[in-house]
């Protein structure tokens, strides 16, 4: 007997249905971990670096320690050689840019650190009072210009911060030179200072003699315009100097890139 084309279809069906299932069925999260771990590895393979990629990355706290050990020596060596073989204002101008040049690169500790550092450097070559005579005010000065300058503070207002600081300084000095030599310098300064009123007096025709306040105010006046002098030198040349090496100040006024383009 001859079976009906539905009968085939069903025997079909029924085997296809009794058919075992496969062996490895294939979970596809299994698949996606498995291909992600495999271009993982072939990343890793092609990319050696890739394993520990800061492995190879500078390190930063050794470069700060370098750098701050250097510039704080470099600022004790000028100072040195300005003290037995002074050369005039030249080496003078560059007493504080070492420490404000550690301020722009790596900020306030490694700035102060480098003061510091200076400090004791020349309290061991030259002694404790000659150190603090550099701390105060070439120490302050450049962490206080480093300040200003990474903060980009206009050269008006870093100028008359830094003659403050510096007249400060030059008055320190006076006082603890007064205290080290057993006699008033301030006297001794007024003194010289008398000396030139009367002469000025002189050839102006004044008969008049300069009273002591007028002297001293005199003086004062004379300190401010001395340290206001030196502040724009200073200005002038870590323009000149830090743009060079990656650290520009904030840009000077106009007058003065005019002075500058036209030298």
């Amino acid at each position: 007997m001859i079976d009906s084309p539905d009968n085939d279809s069903d025997n079909q069906s029924g085997e296809i249905d009794k058919s075992p299932p496969p062996s490895n069925p294939i979970n596809p999260s299994e698949t996606a971990s498995h291909q992600a771990n495999a271009s993982d590895s072939d990343h890793n393979t092609t990319n050696p670096n890739a394993v520990n990629p800061g492995r190879f990355a500078p390190p930063k706290p050794a470069l700060i320690m370098v750098e701050t050990a250097f510039l704080a020596s470099t600022s004790s060596l000028i100072w040195l050689i300005n003290y037995y073989f002074p050369l005039g204002p030249v080496l003078r101008i560059f007493f504080p840019v070492p420490i404000a040049l550690l301020y722009l690169r790596w900020g306030n500790r490694a700035a102060n650190m480098g003061a510091v550092v200076s400090g004791l450097l020349l309290s061991v070559l030259m002694g404790p009072t000659r150190s603090v005579l550099f701390l105060i005010p070439f120490g302050v000065l450049g962490v206080l210009l480093g300040w200003l300058w990474r903060r980009g503070a206009n050269w008006n207002f870093s100028i008359i911060m830094g003659t403050l600081i510096g007249s400060l300084g030059f008055f320190f000095r006076l006082w603890l030179l007064s205290i080290m030599l057993g006699e008033d310098l301030w006297v001794y300064l007024t003194t010289q200072m008398t000396e030139l009123a009367e002469w000025i007096f002189l050839r102006m025709g004044w008969l008049a003699q300069p009273e002591l306040y007028l002297i001293q105010i005199m003086v004062i006046i004379l300190v401010l315009l001395n340290n206001l002098i030196y502040l724009f030198a200073v200005h002038l040349v870590a323009a000149l100097l830090l743009e060079r090496l990656g650290n520009p100040i904030p840009p000077p006024p106009k007058w003065v890139e005019i002075l500058l383009e036209e030298e």
